[in-house]
């Protein structure tokens, strides 16, 4: 159908040719064979023109169906290599979300481990309080013993006063006895003497034997106020024992006692120890997390540029350089540190009153805590300006007022380039 129609193109141009250029020659000279000569010779330039112009067009097709074939190669290998990296993509970000999953697992356990060491150290803190208040009971019955071994040695001082006096008492009545005995030798030598005169013995007899019934009677009574102080002393000196040993029981249970406490102080200690070692962890697990969230967001910001952009001859950066040119070059340099969510802290800070509830939300949503976020941007401006941004000092954060302005351009810089991240 096409060749028909070319066919009928080619005689129609001949028709054409042949009958203006026969037309054209024969009106001035009527002179029919050099019309007609020249009317073949128009044909067959037309047709050799024809023919050329079609070999170009031809050509020119050729040439646009090779530059297609090539580019539709060049469009299958891109989209190949495309979905290869993407794969790569989705493997990484699975391998991403279970690294996350298994580190909230591990700081989970960590904070469960915490809450046990809290309950232990609540319980170890009651038996603390227990123990003081043993000791104290301790004490105030080691007071009440040195008043009662205090009462005990005047009682015992007093005592041996006693006895001091009563053994006086006894040699007083043995020196006495010693005179009657004497006395009562006397009288047998005088009642031997006397037996001559026994008139005056017979009177002298009921008086004497009155007096013997008397001093044996006393006798009897200081040899039983003896036996008596006898027993006294040894009761006292049972008892002085006793004392003696209870005290030495109290000694004893106090040096236990003393040895459990700093038995229980140590282990206190080492409590600590540990619960410090485990905050230490997990500030280093919530750091690895950020630093893992971060190294994720900016490699998938870096793919999906090279993605969307594979030409970088055709992105210009003019615009943004110009508006950096403000903002000195450290503060370039700490802009581009610092993650979407601690600028997003910096510019509640600046815009907000009381920008803790707001600190909290973005510190909730990154799975750490407002003061950690504040110690990392505050480390960072260190490490590249080697200056702090926020006071720490104070309960609600605030920007110190020589670095205000340099926040607000940062802002209005990370504000500006998010904007125009979607348009281009």
């Amino acid at each position: 159908m096409q060749s028909a129609m070319v066919n009928n193109r080619f005689l129609l141009l001949g028709i054409v040719a042949f009958s203006v250029s026969f037309g054209l020659s024969l009106v001035p000279t009527w002179d029919f064979s050099k019309a007609f000569l020249t009317g073949a010779i128009t044909v067959i330039a037309s047709y050799a023109a024809a023919l050329f112009v079609d070999n170009i067009r031809r050509n020119h097709e050729m040439l646009v169906l090779g530059s297609l074939h090539k580019r539709i190669k060049d469009l299958e290998s891109l989209k190949s290599r495309l979905v290869r990296e993407i794969n790569k993509i989705e493997e990484h970000r699975a391998l991403l979300y279970t690294e996350s999953n298994q580190l909230q697992n591990q700081v989970l356990e960590c904070r469960n481990h915490r809450d046990s060491l809290n309950r232990e150290l609540g319980s170890f803190v009651g038996q603390k309080k227990q123990l003081e208040a043993e000791i104290n009971f301790l004490q105030t019955e080691l007071t009440n013993l040195d008043k009662s071994k205090g009462e005990l040695n005047n009682s015992f001082s007093a005592l041996t006063a006693e006895k001091r006096r009563l053994e006086l008492n006894s040699n007083v009545s043995r020196a006495e006895i010693t005179k009657l005995q004497t006395q009562i030798s006397e009288l047998q030598q005088e009642k031997q003497d006397a037996e001559s005169n026994l008139t005056l013995l017979d009177r002298l007899k009921p008086q004497l034997e009155e007096r013997l019934y008397e001093l044996r009677v006393e006798l009897q009574e200081l040899e039983n106020q003896v036996t008596q102080h006898n027993e006294l002393i040894l009761t006292k000196k049972a008892e002085k024992e006793k004392t003696e040993a209870s005290l030495n029981l109290l000694q004893n249970q106090i040096k236990e006692r003393k040895t459990e406490l700093n038995h229980l102080q140590e282990q206190f200690l080492l409590l600590q120890q540990e619960r410090d070692l485990l905050q230490n962890e997990v500030w280093e697990l919530l750091q690895q997390t950020e630093t893992y969230n971060q190294q994720s967001l900016i490699e998938n910001e870096v793919e999906e540029d090279v993605d969307l952009f594979p030409f970088s001859d055709l992105i210009d950066l003019e615009p943004t350089s110009k508006k950096t040119s403000d903002l000195p070059q450290e503060w370039a340099k700490l802009l581009q540190q610092l993650p979407a969510y601690e600028i997003e802290v910096l510019k509640a800070i600046v815009e907000q009153e009381n920008p803790k509830a707001a600190i909290k939300h973005i510190a909730e949503t990154n799975i750490t805590m407002p003061n950690l976020l504040i110690d990392s941007i505050n480390e960072r401006a260190n490490d590249t300006i080697e200056e702090l941004i926020i006071d720490p000092s104070l309960e609600t954060p605030e920007i110190y007022q020589d670095h205000v302005t340099n926040v607000k351009k940062m802002i209005a810089m990370y504000e500006l380039t998010t904007r125009q991240a979607p348009s281009n």
